[in-house]
């Protein structure tokens, strides 16, 4: 280009380009995370990063002016929940169990409220919501919710305020939960405003404006915290193993980590004094403070750390101590261990460890006579296991056979399908086909392509990494949360002890009972087992032969086929379809109908237009519901043809 032509040159932009909805969620994850990292170092409202995105900052800096130190105390925890990540049934499994049995304050089960009625139609809201991006979820847990009496008015005033702050009308659902010590509501609140816009709430709001709105709305009902009332509620901090608000205070009040008298005593923290030097003392006592020198004291590093994690302990011990309901057993949280031991036990006890964020967890009387406190992978449903119902926990950190298949037959990393057929054909046993083999490693290879772990080059060819079996056991643990639970029955062991059908108990009693203890769980089993063996006699299914006794042959199948016969004719009767019985070896097709719970186990119904058959159930057909489907049963196991099949 020549000197004349650079004169020239001029730059001319074009149009701004239309960033829409995508750029927007972009910018805004980006100042979440930054606000997170930042959030404490910037400290005040409207100074942290992303602040003012969203409706409601301008009301987080004016909420709360008037609170003084004797205003009301108020919790709130709030969750975004991104409704594509999540997953379909995310709202429906939410709104179930906060209306679950047991939540309301005569102990029945909990009822939805909206703003205008006091039974809301939680179908309407759910298929309203079913298109929205995200969702709000929180939790309002005044302190002092039992003076409040009317959680539901309280909760509907609230929400009025947040209205008027956000400048748009909202659309909720609440449930008030009474079952505890500290009553709460949960409200569900669809992220949409008035317009049908995304409803965006400013960082602040959520962190901060909230909660003074909900204190200013309980001081004016109950009037301010009297000296006495305030006395006796620091004073109960004093001696308590978690993170108290005294905690806060001198971590508030600490300079390069030290307490020093001067600081003690300032006139603001006068009425505290005594409490705190209290408080400093006990964490003396606990290993996580130090005193210097006379009145200067250093609070260490992992005190924070350490007395949340005795908060979660002690809330752990006192939820297995309810629901032991008084039952002696030794105590312990089940960690997966590296030999692969599994607890197997019943579930006594449920519920969510973490309200907010729908983690579950199990409490297992287990044979070795210890109740265990299992926490579940994400998204469990606690439907899966009914009290009573028998278990084994297991860790899930273990390597996948078909994961080490799959590194060992892929050739300069290449995997094939009709490789692997036939070297299944050479390794065929009759129990096993070559062609069910194969496609139990594609479905395995399918989930990890949505992982992002393999890649489909072809149709039956795939690239697989060299390091496919440790990424596969890091998926699997990250996605199962390190445990592994199958219901092994969902019927008590009482129950079992007189059903036709193949049970627990049945294996049990083939087994010879091994492993079980003396105690707890263990024992219940062994008298169980008696009780089944009664039963087995009068069914001519067992003999006595002095202190032995003798099992039928092929006892567990005899039982399962007496129980699908009586199961298959009824539902004949039900829906005047006829049972076609499905035979080892046998490939049968048809319209996954319905599922039918059994003592054997849970089966499907599926119709063939001229009939109908009852097959194994596996999870992976439960999204199925409605759609045709095909399976084959070999030896006991059935293997399910999901989608279009292609030959290999």
């Amino acid at each position: 280009m020549s000197q004349r032509d650079d004169d020239r040159f001029r730059v001319r932009p074009g149009a701004p380009k239309q960033r829409g909805d995508a750029f927007i969620n972009k910018v805004l994850r980006q100042t979440s995370k930054a606000g997170a990292k930042l959030g404490k170092a910037a400290g005040k409202v409207g100074q942290r990063p992303g602040s003012r995105l969203g409706r409601g900052h301008v009301a987080a800096r004016f909420a709360g002016r008037g609170l003084g130190p004797n205003a009301r105390r108020m919790a709130i925890k709030v969750r975004l929940v991104n409704l594509a990540q999540a997953g379909p049934r995310s709202t429906a499994a939410h709104l179930r169990y906060i209306e679950r049995e047991g939540v309301d304050r005569q102990g029945g089960a909990g009822r939805a409220y909206g703003p205008m009625t006091d039974a809301a139609d939680l179908d309407a809201f759910k298929e309203r919501g079913a298109d929205d991006r995200h969702q709000f979820r929180f939790i309002v847990s005044p302190e002092d919710a039992e003076q409040l009496d009317d959680l539901r008015t309280y909760t509907r005033h609230l929400m009025a305020r947040m209205e008027a702050d956000l400048g748009t009308r909202l659309e909720w659902v609440a449930v008030d939960h009474w079952n505890t010590d500290n009553p709460h509501t949960h409200v569900v609140l669809r992220g949409k405003d008035d317009t049908g816009k995304d409803l965006i709430i400013a960082r602040d709001y959520i962190a901060e404006g909230m909660r003074h709105r909900a204190s200013e709305l309980a001081t004016q009902w109950l009037g301010p915290r009297t000296e006495l009332e305030m006395q006796r509620a620091m004073q109960r901090e004093v001696e308590q193993e978690r993170w108290t608000g005294l905690d806060r205070t001198l971590q508030r009040e600490a300079v390069d980590g030290l307490v020093r008298p001067e600081t003690l005593a300032e006139p603001r923290l006068q009425r505290q004094r005594q409490l705190l030097i209290g408080r400093l003392q006990r964490l003396q006592r606990m290993g996580l403070a130090s005193e210097q020198q006379p009145g200067t004291w250093a609070v260490h590093a992992e005190a924070e750390p350490t007395l949340r994690a005795m908060g979660e302990r002690g809330d752990i011990i006192r939820t297995m101590q309810r629901a032991m309901s008084g039952r002696q057993r030794e105590l312990a949280v089940f960690q997966p261990s590296e030999d692969g031991r599994a607890i197997v036990g019943r579930v006594v006890g449920k519920g969510l460890a973490d309200e907010l964020y729908d983690k579950g967890y199990l409490i297992v009387d287990g044979t070795d006579g210890k109740a265990h406190y299992v926490a579940l992978p994400p998204r469990s449903e606690l439907e899966q296991y009914p009290t009573g119902a028998v278990v084994e926990v297991k860790g899930s950190a273990d390597v996948r056979a078909a994961d080490r298949n799959i590194a060992v037959l892929a050739a300069d990393g290449i995997y094939r399908t009709d490789h692997h057929h036939a070297v299944a054909q050479g390794q065929a046993t009759p129990d096993r086909d070559p062609r069910e083999v194969v496609a139990a490693h594609v479905r395995r290879l399918e989930a990890l392509r949505r992982a992002g772990i393999v890649e489909r080059m072809a149709e039956g060819v795939w690239r697989v990494p060299d390091d496919l079996a440790e990424r596969g056991r890091q998926y699997d643990a990250q996605r199962l949360g390190g445990v592994a639970v199958e219901v092994k029955s969902h019927l008590p062991i009482e129950r079992q002890a007189c059903v036709i059908g193949a049970t627990w108990l049945d294996q049990q009693l083939i087994g010879g009972g091994r492993g079980l203890g003396d105690l707890g769980f263990g024992g219940d089993a062994k008298q169980a087992m008696q009780q089944r063996t009664v039963f087995l006699e009068e069914q001519g299914l067992a003999q006595r032969r002095g202190q032995s006794v003798i099992l039928a042959r092929n006892l567990l199948g005899t039982l399962r086929d007496r129980e699908l016969a009586q199961a298959a004719k009824d539902i004949a009767a039900e829906t005047g379809l006829a049972h076609r019985p499905v035979t080892d070896g046998q490939r049968v097709a048809g319209i996954y109908r319905r599922s039918v719970m059994l003592a054997s186990g849970r089966y499907a119904m599926l119709d063939g237009g001229m009939g109908f058959s009852l097959v194994p159930w596996k999870p992976v057909i439960e999204q199925r519901l409605g759609q045709q489907l095909a399976a084959t049963i070999r030896a006991g196991s059935v293997s399910w043809e999901i989608g279009r099949q292609r030959s290999i």
